[in-house]
């Protein structure tokens, strides 16, 4: 019952503020399905307006189900499974313009295993709850010689989900 009135109050606060990006101060929380070759798992994100047009925040993804194709001996250690970034978006929705309750994001982000960029969309439906994908990609690995339990925060991978407006 206390994580019913958890969640109902988190969603309620979400519900008060307006647009998908508005600027300095705007805050965004993100959680959702982190999909790539051969592990899905979990993705939660957090960006704050720094400007009209910039915000800066931190995103962690964990691997949950590895796939028995990567021909792994051991279970992936913690380590392996989990990954934190700093990032820097654009937030572009406003210069295009499409509508108003629609964000583009172009962005790069520094974590634990690499150095990579992000490109995401989100909606929102009302005021405080919407929909986001994203996908990310490496630029630079930190290590070019990866075991394959090494590889899952290491590639390409998109998340899906939902958006709050906090």
């Amino acid at each position: 019952m206390k994580n019913i009135l958890v969640i109902a109050a988190l969603l309620t606060v979400s519900f008060v503020n307006a647009q998908a990006f508005s600027g300095q101060g705007d805050q965004k929380f993100q959680v959702g399905a982190n999909l790539q070759s051969h592990a899905t798992g979990i993705n939660v994100s957090y960006d704050y307006g720094l400007g009209e047009n910039i915000s800066i925040g931190l995103s962690s993804s964990y691997a949950l189900g590895i796939s028995d194709e990567l021909e792994i001996v051991d279970d992936p250690a913690f380590k392996d499974r989990f990954d934190v970034k700093a990032r820097f978006n654009a937030n572009i929705g406003n210069v295009i313009n499409i509508d108003d309750n629609f964000d583009l994001y172009p962005g790069l982000h520094l974590s634990l295993k690499n150095f990579g960029g992000h490109v995401g969309a989100r909606y929102f439906f009302t005021s405080g709850f919407g929909i986001f994908t994203e996908a990310q990609f490496p630029i630079a690995k930190y290590n070019n010689d990866l075991t394959p339990a090494e590889e899952l925060n290491n590639q390409f991978s998109m998340n899906i989900g939902v958006s709050f407006n906090i």
